[in-house]
């Protein structure tokens, strides 16, 4: 968190950070983990991960890149029926929070921006760092293992929808709904009959709350865009990404939905971004303020965040450009 302020520090944008968590606190027989370290080379750290439940224990394997974001190599669940009660530790519905980390946060970002909490979803999105084999195994459990996977559904559910309540009692600015590639990785009727009543739920509960609820998902998103405006409560939406890595025509959204949902998005991260010299990027940021900006309710940013190496050039001339244009 503390890296993060000083990067809105450095770069002079406005903050926007989903990292205010809630402790959890288990009710009953708590999670325990413990790591080995499996190999360890100039390039990665390789961890192992063993998830000690009282129904049985979990491995998992992380790779620890010297300069890119963990991933999971190696993931718990490697046959649903079996690992299914372990995983029930893992949502717990019953629980208690502590909010202070949330509190700590906002306060030391000030008036440099908004924090807000994050939620998952259940669905794909979720399953496919959850399953050993990845999408695909998971796409198998849900047509081979109907009743299994429906019952990881509703532990993720239940578990969400609780971790929701206590975040928005403790008045975050904003709720994130975190869900990279919602329609990518999974079908509409999936997104329909996995996520979409979690969607429905969060956004009706941060909505009498009075906190604004907003969703993330990078990839194809043009029809998620209609989905949340036309049967869900949610405020806002991201990064929009255009061609190849999404689907999204950034003018038509803003005249087709714009009037509904506040829209953040959606310079290139890599072709702009990370390859574009400062004048592109200027460019290509004057083209989305101009296609969404009209009206209010636009949030200038990436399509997604910006890779390693993106030239800070970039980032500053994307401040720039925003502080020179974008006033209303």
């Amino acid at each position: 968190e503390q890296a993060y302020i000083e990067a809105v520090k450095h770069f002079g944008f406005d903050g926007w950070s989903d990292k205010g968590a809630l402790t959890v606190i288990p009710c009953r027989d708590p999670v325990t983990s413990k790591d080995r370290v499996l190999q360890w080379t100039d390039d990665q750290i390789l961890v192992e991960r063993v998830h000690r439940t009282p129904g049985g224990d979990l491995e998992e394997v992380i790779a620890f890149a010297i300069g890119d974001p963990p991933t999971k190599v190696g993931k718990m669940v490697k046959n649903l029926s079996e690992d299914l009660p372990k995983l029930a530790y893992f949502y717990p519905a019953e629980f208690q929070t502590d909010d202070r980390p949330l509190h700590q946060h906002m306060e030391a970002m000030g008036e440099l921006g908004a924090v807000g909490g994050a939620v998952g979803l259940p669905g794909m999105t979720s399953f496919v760092d959850l399953f050993e084999g990845g999408l695909e195994s998971a796409i198998f459990a849900y047509y081979d293992q109907p009743e299994e996977f429906a019952a990881l559904v509703r532990l993720v559910h239940e578990h969400t929808i609780a971790y929701a309540q206590a975040l928005l009692a403790a008045k975050p600015d904003f709720l994130l709904i975190g869900a990279s590639g919602l329609l990518t990785l999974q079908s509409p009727a999936m997104v329909r009959e996995l996520a979409l009543p979690t969607i429905q739920a969060l956004t009706s509960m941060a909505k009498e709350a009075g906190i604004p609820s907003h969703l993330h998902s990078c990839g194809k998103e043009s029809w998620l865009v209609e989905l949340c405006a036309t049967e869900t409560d949610l405020n806002s939406i991201e990064p929009l990404e255009e061609p190849p890595m999404g689907d999204c025509d950034l003018a038509e959204i803003k005249r087709t939905w714009g009037r509904r949902l506040a829209l953040k998005g959606n310079l290139h991260t890599t072709s702009v971004m990370l390859h574009g010299t400062p004048a592109e990027v200027e460019e290509a940021a004057k083209k989305a303020m101009d296609s969404a900006a009209p009206g209010g309710g636009f949030v200038l940013s990436t399509g997604d965040q910006c890779g390693r190496d993106t030239p800070d050039a970039n980032i500053f001339r994307l401040v720039e450009t925003a502080r020179k244009y974008g006033r209303y």
